[in-house]
């Protein structure tokens, strides 16, 4: 039987407290939590859970943390405001570059979509012969 918590099917083989992490929003130390707060094993597989432990599990998840969509939202609607107001951060959001004070000469490939502008680095091998 597959397990859904929050919209996401959890992982039957993983333990409690790791298949917890596959819902957005719950990261290592809020699943020990989750778990020591509805007095369910950790190291229980999701497989071997009664009925009862991922009724528990799944109010503390739903009612007391905010999870998946509502994050993701809030999330969202955070960058939007800060977009909105013009602040320093926003406009990083807006041009897509880093945000948290990295340095942007090198290192930030990711970011800038791994662009490479020196006139070697980008190319291709020469085709060999044959």
């Amino acid at each position: 039987m597959a397990v859904r918590i929050a919209g996401v099917t959890i992982p039957n083989e993983k333990k409690v407290e790791i298949a917890l992490t596959y819902i957005f929003g719950i990261g290592p130390t809020k699943s020990k939590e989750i778990v020591a707060q509805a007095k369910v094993d950790g190291n229980t597989r999701v497989k071997d859970l009664a009925e009862e432990d991922v009724n528990k599990l799944r109010v503390i998840i739903e009612k007391q943390n905010k999870v998946e969509g509502d994050l993701r939202r809030e999330i969202q609607s955070n960058i939007k405001r800060l977009k909105e107001i013009g602040s320093y951060r926003g406009i990083r959001h807006a041009k897509g570059l880093p945000t948290r004070g990295q340095r942007t000469k090198t290192n930030s490939r990711t970011v800038r979509g791994n662009i490479r502008r020196t006139a070697t680095s980008g190319k291709k091998p020469a085709a060999q012969k044959t």
